[in-house]
C-alpha cells in the first residue's frame, strides 16, 4: 500500500507537479496527469461485456486496432449510482507499468478543465478511510474553494483485473 508522508511528497513533488485533467465523479473532483490522456470520448453503450470481469469493468472497445478495457470509476470508487448522462465521458489513458503498456478508458461524470499543479500546492492524502484506496492517490491539491484528488493512472487496474479483461 502506498504511503505518503509530507516529507516523501516533498521529495517527489517534481514528478507530481504539472498539468492535470480534472473531472467529476458525483460531487467530488479528481485529476489525472494530462500526459497520460490520449483522448476524451463521449459515452457509448456499445462496449462488449467481458464475462467474469469485476463489476466496474464495463467491457472493452476497439480503438485504432487495440482492445481497451472500460472502467467506470463511479463503480470502482463507490461514489454512488452510475448514471449515464449527456455529460458522461470516457477518458482514454495510457499506462506504462504493465509490460508493453496498457490503454484503458475511464468512465466519469464529466470533464472540468486542465489545472496547473505547482509543487507548493501539493498535499499528501489524509490517512483516514474513504472511498478510494490510498494506492490510487498521488496527492491532493487545493485550488480556490475546491479540493482535487490526484489519481495514479498506473494503479487504477490491478494485475488481476487485467487478466480478467485479457
Amino acid at each position: 500500500m502506498a504511503t505518503h508522508t509530507a516529507e516523501a511528497l516533498t521529495e517527489t513533488t517534481s514528478p507530481l507537479a504539472g498539468q492535470y485533467l480534472s473531472f467529476t465523479l458525483g460531487d467530488e473532483e479528481y485529476g489525472i496527469d494530462i500526459l497520460k490522456v490520449q483522448e476524451i470520448r463521449g459515452w457509448d453503450d456499445q462496449t462488449r461485456h467481458i464475462p467474469d470481469s469485476p463489476p466496474y469493468v464495463k467491457g472493452v472497445l476497439e480503438l485504432r486496432g487495440h482492445i481497451v478495457p472500460i472502467v467506470d470509476l463511479r463503480i470502482r470508487f463507490a461514489t454512488g449510482e452510475a448514471r449515464y448522462l449527456p455529460t458522461t465521458v470516457v477518458i482514454v489513458v495510457a499506462t506504462e507499468r504493465v509490460e508493453g503498456g496498457q490503454t484503458l478508458g475511464l468512465v466519469v461524470d464529466g470533464v472540468s478543465d486542465v489545472i496547473d499543479v505547482n509543487p507548493e500546492d501539493l498535499r499528501p492524502p489524509p490517512r483516514i478511510g474513504g472511498r478510494i484506496k490510498a494506492d490510487f492517490i498521488q496527492g491532493m491539491v487545493s485550488l480556490e474553494r475546491r479540493m482535487v484528488v490526484l489519481l495514479d493512472a498506473e494503479r487504477l487496474l490491478q494485475a488481476g483485473d487485467l487478466e480478467a479483461v485479457a
